[in-house]
C-alpha cells in the first residue's frame, strides 16, 4: 500500500510517502528561498517521496520565529517558491507548504515585531502581547494572502501548522488560551481562530487542504485526543482533506517516545471523524510504514529525520516491500544495478 497512489480532494499522489516538513534555517532575513533549499527538497524529489512538504513557512514578518525562517509574505518569496515548484514536479513529485505563525514562540522578538498569542501568558518567563479581535482578523487575513501566494506558486497542497505550541495551536489549546471574549473559553470558541483561517483559505483555494495538529497535549488539563476528533469533524465540515497527527510542544512535558509513537492519534481520528490522516513520528521502515497503512491506521505516512538521513528512503522501503519503482527519468540508463 505504500507505493499505491492516493487521492486527496483533486489532488493525486503517486504514493503514500510525505516528506515531514522539517525547519532548515537555510533562510535570510528576507525569508527568500536559498539554494540549499532547493538541494534540500529536490533530493527528496528525486529520491521518489510522493509529496513534498516545505517547512514551516512564515505568513508574516512577524510571524517568523527566527531570522532564517522561510517566508510568504511578499510577491519576491512567492516567485522563488514557484520556481522550485516547477522544479520538483519535474521531478515527479507533488508540492505543499506548511503555513505558520510562531505566535507566544518567536524567539526573533523586538520593539518594532513583539511576540503576538493568544493570550497574555508569559512564554518561559517573558511576557506576551494578546491578540486583539482586530489583530487576530489581521493574522487571519495573512494566512489568506499567503494562500493565494501558495495557489499563484503552483503548490498542491496547503497546510495549516495548528500544532507544538505555535500561534493557531494557541487559540486551540485550553493551557494557553485564557481569553473571556468569543475566542475563548469552550471548544468551539477556541476552535475559531483556525475555523476562520480554513474558511478564508477555501475561498480562495481549491486544491489539498491538511491541518496539522498536537493530538496530544501530554496534560491533564490540555486537548486529548477525543477533543481533536471533535475539532477534525469540524474541519471536515469547513472541506479540510487530512489531518496531520502530531503531538507535544504545548507544554515542556516532554512525551514518552518509541516507534510510531503517534500512531494511535493518526487512528483514532480517523476513525471517528472519518477524515484521511497522516501519521508521523519514528517511523522508520518501510515495513513499519507499510504495516500502518494496511492496518488501516492512516492513510499517508510523514517521514522526517530518516530522509534526512538517506533522501533515498523511499526506495530503500520499496526494496524491502519488493516493489519495483520505476526510475527517475535522469536516471533511467543507469537505475538498475548490473
Amino acid at each position: 500500500m505504500l507505493f499505491t497512489p492516493l487521492d486527496l480532494g483533486n489532488v493525486h499522489l503517486k504514493n503514500r510517502i510525505m516528506m515531514a516538513p522539517m525547519a532548515t534555517d537555510f533562510a535570510g532575513d528576507d525569508g527568500l528561498l536559498q539554494s540549499e533549499h532547493t538541494v534540500h527538497y529536490a533530493s527528496r524529489a528525486l529520491g521518489q517521496a510522493g509529496l513534498i512538504m516545505l517547512e514551516s513557512t512564515a505568513v508574516s514578518r512577524q510571524g517568523r520565529g527566527v531570522d532564517t525562517n522561510l517566508g510568504i509574505w511578499n510577491d519576491e518569496q512567492a516567485q522563488s517558491l514557484a520556481d522550485l515548484n516547477v522544479l520538483l514536479h519535474r521531478l515527479g513529485a507533488k508540492t505543499g507548504i506548511q503555513l505558520w505563525h510562531s505566535g507566544r514562540k518567536k524567539e526573533n522578538e523586538s520593539a518594532e515585531e513583539p511576540a503576538l498569542s493568544a493570550s497574555a501568558l508569559p512564554f518561559e518567563d517573558l511576557p506576551r502581547q494578546a491578540l486583539t479581535e482586530a489583530g487576530i482578523a489581521r493574522v487571519a487575513d495573512e494566512f489568506v494572502r499567503a494562500a493565494r501566494r501558495a495557489r499563484d506558486a503552483g503548490f498542491d497542497v496547503i497546510e495549516v501548522h495548528a500544532a507544538h505550541g505555535f500561534l493557531v495551536n494557541e487559540f486551540l489549546s485550553p493551557l494557553l488560551n485564557d481569553r473571556r471574549d468569543r475566542y475563548g473559553g469552550g471548544a468551539k470558541n477556541r476552535y475559531r481562530f483556525l475555523g476562520e483561517i480554513v474558511g478564508g483559505i477555501r475561498r480562495v483555494w481549491d486544491r489539498g487542504l491538511f491541518v496539522r495538529v498536537s493530538a496530544e497535549e501530554y496534560h491533564p488539563h490540555g486537548n486529548h485526543v477525543e477533543d481533536h476528533v471533535r475539532y477534525a469533524q469540524w474541519m471536515k465540515r469547513q472541506g479540510v482533506d487530512l489531518v496531520h497527527c502530531s503531538s507535544g510542544g504545548v507544554t515542556r512535558e516532554a512525551p514518552p517516545v518509541y516507534p510510531g509513537y503517534q500512531v494511535p492519534y493518526a487512528e483514532r481520528i480517523r476513525r471517528e471523524a472519518d477524515i484521511s490522516t497522516a501519521a508521523v513520528g519514528l517511523i522508520e521502515t518501510g515495513r513499519q510504514a507499510e504495516e500502518i497503512l494496511r492496518s488501516g491506521r492512516a492513510d499517508l505516512i510523514g517521514i522526517g529525520r530518516p530522509l534526512l538521513r538517506n533522501p533515498f528512503w523511499a526506495v530503500e522501503a520499496a526494496r524491502s516491500l519488493k516493489v519495483e519503482l520505476d526510475a527517475p527519468r535522469v536516471y533511467r540508463p543507469y537505475w538498475k544495478a548490473e
